[in-house]
């Protein structure tokens, strides 16, 4: 994901000179190509998130579009208040890009996991907050962020993430994609779960249940008009992300749900526990730890079903 972040930004800034990407210290090589195309528009911001984002701020007061790009939990805890003031109270076009983000860095300890990120950023008030699936999303994404008039919030994975899309999707911030269509039951995806949650739903299918599965990717604005159809439609509807389950997709359509009148459906997620991960191990073992497991998920979601 992070190459498709890196080729598709300096494709768009060869097209919009306002185009200015900032990073703390990472990626120096990634953006090789954009430095050589782009020139004088990328800034190595060194180890100074908080900084960087502040810089952004001010660039964008000017009339540049910045985008900043670290790894998540350093470009988001580290960066809150910054986020909140510089980037939020004065409404500005900045598209902050974490990558690595929930368990991609599992294997490096709790420092480098983000499973809290997108509940905390959810709260600030005018920031979106997205979470594409896969490369083409990111690239998607990417675009649709940059036409947004406020500040944005994108998490990414690291690298490997299987794709889901063969092309470029209809990628609209704030409205889902439905990448399977089913009549039982409803999975909606955040993130680099996507694959994972239609592997579930490939299993589903084999003990009798059909599930849709959706690309959730707008965390905020939620897409409440695909949330009524689907809790009117379906008996069991599933949250999936490599998240906690406090605070991000499944927190935000809990807090929507508790608002409708007579729901048809029953909500299940799929997250991250409240709870600390001590252990050191790749991602493909923490997500078992915390069961983000097509197996599991097809099987909390078979129990709810029946």
């Amino acid at each position: 994901m992070r190459n498709a972040f890196a080729k598709e930004i300096t494709t768009l800034a060869q097209q919009d000179e306002r185009i200015v990407l900032l990073s703390a210290d990472i990626g120096n090589r990634l953006f090789d190509d954009f430095k050589e195309k782009c020139p004088g528009r990328f800034y190595n911001c060194g180890v100074a998130e908080a900084n960087m984002i502040g810089v952004a701020a001010g660039m964008a007061l000017s009339g540049l579009r910045p985008v900043c790009y670290t790894i998540t939990n350093f470009i988001t805890y580290r960066c809150l208040e910054q986020i909140r003031i510089d980037l939020c109270y004065h409404h500005q076009p900045v598209v902050v890009v974490g990558t690595g983000a929930g368990l991609s860095y599992a294997s490096l300890g709790y420092t480098h996991q983000s499973c809290e990120e997108m509940g905390m950023l959810r709260l600030l008030p005018g920031l979106a907050v997205v979470a594409p699936a896969d490369s083409m999303e990111v690239r998607a994404g990417l675009r649709a962020a940059l036409q947004q008039p406020g500040p944005v919030y994108m998490r990414i994975g690291k690298k490997g993430e299987p794709n889901v899309h063969q092309s470029l999707p209809d990628f609209t911030i704030g409205r889902a994609i439905s990448v399977r269509e089913g009549t039982g039951a409803c999975i909606l995806s955040a993130g680099t779960m996507l694959s994972v949650a239609i592997q579930a739903a490939e299993l589903l299918a084999t003990r009798g249940i059909s599930a849709q599965v959706a690309s959730f990717h707008t965390i905020k604005p939620l897409d409440v008009e695909f949330l009524t159809k689907v809790f009117s439609k379906f008996k069991a509807v599933a949250t999936v992300e490599e998240h906690s389950v406090l605070g991000g997709l499944g927190g935000a359509v809990a807090e929507w749900l508790s608002e409708q009148t007579a729901p048809q459906a029953r909500l299940l997620r799929f997250g991250t526990r409240d709870e600390i991960l001590h252990e050191t191990c790749e991602q493909s073992s923490a997500r078992k730890i915390f069961g983000l497991t097509p197996e599991h998920i097809a099987e909390g979601i078979q129990k709810l079903w029946r």
